[in-house]
């Protein structure tokens, strides 16, 4: 990319979105024309790719640097959108908003978690990574440490992470793929690897940065737009995130009206919930705190150890841009989350209120069987109605929904015009394939880099690594379509999973590799070995074995074991064996220091 390309980028991208809202009026036009919605649908999602693809084409190279790292040439505040975009993936989009509709306060954890994490990334690592000139994180973790031990165990707890990370944002794209498209859910995921793969296969770090730019400005307008509309709509004003206060009030006496929290789930189906099942918090208050702060510690130290966002700081040209750029992704960032309580709120009133056309519960069964988005979900087994107890009338603990349908639904379900439900699909396939993007060339860096360049062919060509990166990228993604085929999680809980994994083995020696010089070798090692082992044998137990919980930590907060075992693993045998030699140590020092060349680069 030349350094005309980049000056120009306000204009690009302001062009871009200009181009964007009038595709939007466009569809609206097709719609009162007459066009039908599947149409629409189609081509809300088939142009968005269009455009992603036809990016990642322009963006295409053979230059190592570009490919790893965009050439380290991404200003900081387009480095702040690609970011948000990476980070807001399908569990932030899709997923998210579904969660507090169903769980309530206790899931806010994950907004607070993933936002305060940042702060952690801002304070404790991005400029350090910057100022150090590593590719990947397992390349900074091999030249801290030394040795390809201590690289290959980063390797795997990247790889595990990554991949645990990415099954979900496929499952997001075949979800939205099974609805836009009217496919079985199985097939959606496969169309989605599509899109992903053809936006990062040609141009690595570099197409994927700009494709994210372009993901971010579809996925804000998408996410907000519907929820100015329905406050709008119900009398809470142009600016929901302040005014939705009435609305909760008015949830909290429907709520009790409708028995949440006291009538049971009637039936079981596969990956669907009824808004009975997590809504009455068991277990006493001091409980409730305990496992609300133990997932936002979770979410907040993993966030600052997943290697697709570290990576993202590798781009800028400084050490100041890439502190530069940590405000500007809270704030893109936070434009979502702001919403996301908003959006759950106003679509659980939606259904919830018998004075709104759209309330559902206590009206008649067939009424609401026969309702046209009850059935288009119904007919991709995302959503299911039982007449348990045969009275004809629909009660709160008959309705079943998959909960990362919510923010997908919520056009359709509050009677908006069909425009904005391809609008919200686009949406969401622009977070989940930004997100995957990042997290499958995280992977296949990781892997053609410091796997195989550094450790099993260090003389190969620019050639040769390029393609070994790309060859790994599509096997990477062909697995992860797979398992994500197999709905082994909700997309909220695999997301959990992959914060859990990268806290629990990586969270420590990155902090300690920056801030403590006497960190060692050995010490690093044992910390990754021992936290990311301990974790996923808890986790593993608790799951799958039959095994108790532990004060309470369940599934979605493992890293709560793998950390505290990690940290004490690594101190430990730190101080048991020799301090590393002075080189190091001075590394660690100049990694500190803002101005100047990368260590890497002096050290060369």
């Amino acid at each position: 990319m030349n350094n005309n390309f980049i000056d120009n980028l306000p204009k690009i991208y302001g062009m871009y979105t200009g181009g964007f809202i009038l595709f939007i009026i466009l569809m609206a036009v097709l719609e009162q024309i007459g066009v039908s919605a599947e149409t629409i649908g189609v081509l809300f999602v088939a142009f968005t790719i269009f455009i992603y693809a036809g990016i990642g084409w322009l963006s295409r190279t053979m230059q190592v640097e570009a490919y790893y790292v965009a050439g380290r040439q991404v200003p900081a505040l387009f480095n702040g959108m690609a970011t948000a975009a990476d980070w807001m993936s399908g569990a932030s989009f899709v997923a998210m908003a579904g969660g507090i509709y169903f769980g309530g306060h206790g899931y806010l954890a994950f907004v607070v978690g993933w936002t305060g994490g940042y702060i952690l990334v801002a304070s404790l690592m991005a400029p350090y990574l910057r100022k150090f000139g590593c590719y990947t994180v397992p390349d900074y973790i091999g030249t801290r440490y030394g040795g390809n031990l201590a690289r290959l165990m980063a390797v795997i707890v990247l790889a595990v992470a990554s991949f645990t990370y990415v099954t979900a944002q496929i499952n997001a794209t075949g979800t939205i793929a099974s609805r836009a498209l009217q496919i079985p859910f199985e097939v959606g995921v496969w169309f989605g690897l599509l899109g992903i793969l053809l936006c990062s296969m040609l141009g690595g770090m570099r197409a994927v940065t700009w494709t994210q730019v372009a993901q971010y400005i579809v996925l804000i307008i998408a996410y907000v737009v519907p929820v100015i509309w329905m406050s709008n709509k119900q009398g809470f004003g142009a600016i929901p995130q302040f005014s939705y206060g009435a609305a909760v009030a008015r949830l909290g006496e429907l709520e009790a009206l409708h028995q949440v929290g006291i009538l049971k789930p009637t039936e079981s189906f596969a990956g669907l919930k009824a808004l009975t099942v997590e809504h009455a918090t068991a277990g006493s208050t001091v409980m409730a705190n305990w496992k609300f702060a133990t997932l936002v510690l979770c979410m907040m130290a993993g966030t600052a150890s997943l290697p697709h966002i570290l990576m993202r700081y590798f781009t800028t040209p400084s050490v100041r841009d890439a502190r530069k750029s940590v405000a500007y992704s809270l704030l893109f960032i936070f434009l979502l989350y702001f919403t996301a309580p908003a959006l759950a709120t106003f679509t659980k009133l939606q259904l919830l209120d018998p004075n709104l056309a759209t309330g559902i519960f206590g009206k008649a069964f067939a009424d609401v069987a026969a309702l046209e988005w009850v059935q288009k979900w119904s007919n991709v087994g995302m959503v299911a109605l039982s007449d348990s107890n045969g009275d004809g009338i629909l009660q709160i603990n008959e309705f079943f929904m998959r909960s990362g349908i919510v923010v997908l639904a919520t056009p359709e379900i509050a009677g908006l015009p069909y425009v904005i439900s391809g609008l919200v699909a686009a949406g969401g396939m622009a977070a989940a394939m930004s997100t995957a993007d990042g997290l499958l060339l995280a992977i296949a860096n990781a892997l053609s880099h410091d796997l195989y360049y550094k450790m099993i062919d260090p003389t190969a060509d620019t050639k040769k690594r390029l393609i070994v990166a790309r060859v790994l990228l599509l096997g990477i993604g062909a697995a992860a379509a797979f398992v994500a085929s197999l709905k082994l999680t909700s997309i909220l809980g695999a997301v959990a999973w992959a914060f859990d994994f990268a806290c629990s083995g990586l969270f420590f020696p990155l902090v300690l590799g920056i801030w403590w010089k006497r960190a060692n070798r050995p010490g690093a090692i044992a910390g990754m070995f021992m936290g990311f082992a301990s974790g996923t044998a808890y986790l593993i137990a608790i799951k799958w074995g039959g095994m108790d919980l532990w004060l309470g930590i369940d599934h979605l907060r493992f890293g709560i074991i793998g950390m505290p075992i990690s940290l004490v693993s690594m101190v430990v045998v730190t101080l048991m064996t020799k301090e590393p030699d002075a080189e190091t140590q001075k590394m660690v020092d100049d990694m500190r220091i803002p101005s100047g060349e990368t260590v890497l680069s002096a050290k060369h």
